[in-house]
């Protein structure tokens, strides 16, 4: 394989296949609430990046067995991920996430996923998670929302932290050997291939163990939204995004695991997704590409180590 696959990592890790199960809870994050902010990114809606989730109004165990039973059956599946996607769940009071969290450990959960920000991580937090993984025998893996290395892009989604955050946050998850998955935007308006190559760089620099890239989705009623309607920012094609994630992907560490290289975006109420192809399309096209040019992940991944020094 051209990159470092992530469905290939959980076989190996777990010995058969493993699927995550997502899990909304009802909260919201501090660049919403006025905390540090208000209206949040300018990208992100109402319902944050849960927009597949069952509705919160369940209880974290009846969102999983739902999950664990249509997913299981239709996969043929038995080792599962609880999988907590929405806006930022290590912003809830500490014993309100410790009960959500000892509600998600059930049979057949053998890890879990925590999305969250970079600056709502903090020692009291990660030193239950490491309790938890030591208690239970569970893998657990906080999904950090960075999107780009550009502090100056990072001030102009309306982000509410800048890199430091981030850097402070993967520090102190390694502390407590905490995996670190990054989520990451490759056609942000503000951002070039400049950009992607340094994204790159210092993912590999901090030792992440794992990225998530999407493909930036418009909705109706965001401040993106109207930007893009008034004309007042304008998108890379199709051809550039593939281009910059190869680039992406060539200079990262061959080590890193890649959850994937697209996401799945909701059609309702959007006004731009995936250049209007599915997903699955453009990341086999990526793919092939890749296999054609005879390239492959950490390729370019030379510049760390004292590279002047050889």
């Amino acid at each position: 394989m051209v990159y470092n696959v992530y469905s290939k990592y959980l076989k190996e890790r777990f010995g058969e296949k493993v699927y995550k199960l997502p899990i909304s809870l009802p909260l919201t994050c501090p660049n919403r609430d006025g905390c540090i902010g208000i209206g949040g990114c300018i990208f992100c809606g109402e319902e944050g990046g849960s927009f597949e989730n069952l509705p919160n109004i369940l209880s974290v165990k009846e969102q999983i067995e739902k999950n664990k039973e249509y997913i299981g059956k239709k996969y043929k599946v038995k080792k599962f991920i609880s999988y907590f996607q929405n806006f930022t769940n290590t912003y809830l009071p500490l014993e309100d996430f410790k009960k959500y969290v000892e509600e998600s450990i059930v049979e057949g959960v053998v890890g879990i996923s925590i999305s969250t920000r970079p600056d709502c991580i903090n020692d009291e937090y990660l030193e239950y998670l490491a309790y938890i993984q030591e208690e239970y025998n569970l893998e657990i893996t906080l999904e950090l929302g960075l999107q780009t290395v550009n502090y100056h892009t990072l001030k102009r989604i309306n982000r509410g932290h800048s890199l430091a955050e981030f850097i402070d946050a993967i520090i102190r998850a390694k502390r407590y050997e905490i995996r670190t998955c990054v989520h990451l935007i490759l056609n942000l308006p503000w951002d070039t291939m400049e950009d992607t190559i340094e994204n790159a760089k210092i993912l590999s620099a901090l030792e992440i163990d794992e990225v998530k890239l999407h493909a930036l989705y418009i909705v109706d009623g965001t401040e993106l939204g109207r930007l893009y309607k008034e004309g007042e920012i304008s998108l890379i094609s199709k051809e550039e995004y593939k281009k910059r994630v190869i680039t992406f992907l060539e200079y990262l560490d061959e080590n890193i695991v890649i959850q994937r290289i697209i996401g799945r975006a909701p059609e309702e109420n959007a006004l731009f997704v995936n250049w209007n192809e599915s997903w699955w399309k453009i990341r086999d096209e990526i793919v092939w590409e890749m296999g054609d040019k005879n390239t492959r992940q950490g390729i370019k991944c030379n510049y760390l180590n004292g590279k002047a020094l050889r």
